[in-house]
Parts: structure tokens; C-alpha cells; sequence
């Protein structure tokens, strides 16, 4: 299923692409659009988590320079039967997590500074468990790719603009350009929204699971939320197109974000958590991780 849905993607991205040229430069730019858009899906087959990382800021951890974060991920990691994936840390204020790569044998997991300062314990176990899900079931590679074509797409549609179209090839002339680099951009959303909001609750789902603790996971999206709502990042706020990568959107402020939005509302994913908890006997002040300590993690250290 995740193979067909990441075939649909690449076929939608690469008509979008097709489309945008077509409308830009006519024939010719649809072919040059099209020739593009195949290059693209090739190279972010294999580079797009490397993309991410770099944009990101992400710089790689072990066990000697943040051993209870690389210990943490290791544990949950066997508990979901994956292999290890490498450990990055962002430095950035803003609460936030995402995990990234082509499959589970090449996949990373990418944490904000800011996350590990507000969170407890067993509330990082459960976002990190939530990414692991996301790798287990192969929506990484479907989240790593969507981010390059449609930041692509954005890049196609904005040069269009400054060169006014190519009119005299078919194209929509100057008016049509800046027409097209702004809707182009909504359209690549619009894609990224039809592949994003059930992969979220299903992650949810099963992090909480590999975890033991839903109410743990679903304290922590509570606490990403309003930390998102106050903290800006701006390497997110410069990428738009890795939104949909995180736990939480990262993109601070604006209708068009809300309007537009690639994950389900945090309330409804909370109370699915909840419901979850009931199920499997969970205790709302139980902690159920497995990990000790309870306490908040601004050790910097230890963490990374």
C-alpha cells in the first residue's frame, strides 16, 4: 500500500511539474518541466533525507555525545523490531521532531533542541517512538520526497515569475507567471495534505504501542502544540515544504498555514490517544515507559 501511494505521489508531483512548465513555457516547457521533474524524482529517491537534514540544521549525535537520547532511540528501536536509525539534534528553541529516510535500513531521527528542554522523559520516548512508527511503516520516504518536489515545484514557479513566461512558446505571459508562483505552491500543498493526515494518527497509533504509554505521547503533542504556537523556527519558516515532516507543523502564524494545514487538529489526535489509553488500560498518571526517570530533560548533555 505504501509503495502505491508513493508511486501516486511521484506521478502527481511529476504532472504537476509538467503542468507548471506547460503553462510557463508552453511545449517546450512542459518537456523541459517534465525532463526536470523526472531528475528531481531520482535524486530525491536517494538524497531527500540528506536534504531534509541539511535544511534542518541537524547535526549527528552518538552515544558519547548524547548518550541518554542515542540510549533512548535504541531501546525503542528493538521494541519495534527496526534497525538503528542515526540520531540528529537541531538546535532550535521551537518543540519539534521528525524522522526522515528511504527505509527502515537508512532512516534518521531528528530532534529539536527545544523538545528535549520542554518535555519529560517518558513524553521525548513517545514523540520518538511516534517517528519510529512513521519509519516502520515506510511514510518516511513518501515525507522526504513530497518535501523536494514540492520545494521543486515552489522553485520552477517562482523563476517562471522573474522571467514573465514565454508567451510567444505557448506560455501564460507575465500576468499568467505570477499567477502560476502562487498556486503552484498550494497545489504541491494540496498533495501533500492527501498523503499526510491519516499517516499521522496511524503513527500515532503505533508509537503509543511501541512505547506502552499513549497518555505520555499525547501530553507531549499537547506541550509541541502550544510550544509551536509560541516559538518560531525559522530554518521551517525558510523550508515550508518540510511542514509536513514534523509531529507537529513547525510553520508559525498565518490563515494560509491553517487553511492548508497537513496534520490532523492536535485535539482530535489527543483524544485518540486517549481512547487508546482506555484500551489498553492505561492510567492517565501512569508512566509506562519503561524509562527511569520522569523528570524534564534540560540536561543538555546527556541529551545532545
Amino acid at each position: 500500500m505504501n509503495m502505491m501511494r508513493t508511486a501516486l505521489l511521484l506521478a502527481a508531483m511529476t504532472a504537476l511539474f509538467g503542468v507548471v512548465g506547460g503553462l510557463l513555457g508552453g511545449q517546450s516547457g512542459m518537456m523541459i518541466a517534465l525532463v526536470i521533474a523526472a531528475g528531481t524524482n531520482l535524486f530525491a529517491w536517494w538524497n531527500s533525507d540528506k536534504m531534509a537534514l541539511a535544511a534542518s540544521g541537524a547535526r549527528e549525535v552518538d552515544a558519547s555525545t548524547a548518550p541518554e537520547l542515542v540510549s533512548m532511540v535504541a531501546e525503542l528501536a528493538r521494541r519495534a523490531s527496526l534497525p538503528m536509525p542515526r540520531v540528529y539534534v537541531i538546535d532550535s528553541e521551537q518543540p519539534n521532531a521528525f524522522a526522515t529516510g528511504r527505509d527502515p535500513e537508512h532512516a534518521a531521527v531528528a530532534v529539536n533542541t527545544g523538545l528535549l528542554n520542554m518535555l519529560n522523559r517518558d513524553e521525548i520516548a513517545g514523540v520518538i517512538a511516534h517517528e519510529l512508527a512513521h519509519i516502520k511503516n515506510r511514510d518516511t520516504l513518501i515525507m522526504t520526497i513530497t518535501a523536494a518536489l514540492a520545494g521543486a515545484i515552489s522553485s520552477i514557479a517562482h523563476w517562471g515569475m522573474f522571467l514573465g513566461g514565454n508567451r510567444e512558446r505557448g506560455g501564460l505571459g507575465p500576468i499568467g507567471a505570477i499567477a502560476v508562483a502562487i498556486l503552484a505552491p498550494i497545489a504541491a500543498m494540496v498533495v501533500q495534505m492527501a498523503v499526510s493526515r491519516s499517516r499521522e494518527y496511524e503513527a500515532d497509533r503505533a508509537g503509543a504501542e511501541i512505547s506502552g504509554n499513549p497518555m505520555a505521547l499525547a501530553s507531549a503533542l499537547g506541550k509541541i502544540s502550544g510550544g509551536v504556537a509560541h516559538i518560531p523556527d525559522e530554518n521551517a519558516e525558510r523550508h515550508p515544504a518540510m511542514a509536513h515532516m514534523f509531529i507537529i507543523n513547525p510553520l508559525n502564524g498565518s490563515g494560509m498555514d491553517n487553511l492548508f494545514s497537513t496534520h490532523p487538529n492536535v485535539q482530535n489526535r489527543i483524544a485518540a490517544l486517549q481512547q487508546l489509553a482506555q484500551q489498553m488500560g492505561v492510567q492517565p498518571q501512569a508512566s509506562r515507559t519503561g524509562f527511569p526517570g520522569g523528570g524534564g530533560a534540560g540536561r543538555r548533555g546527556p541529551w545532545g
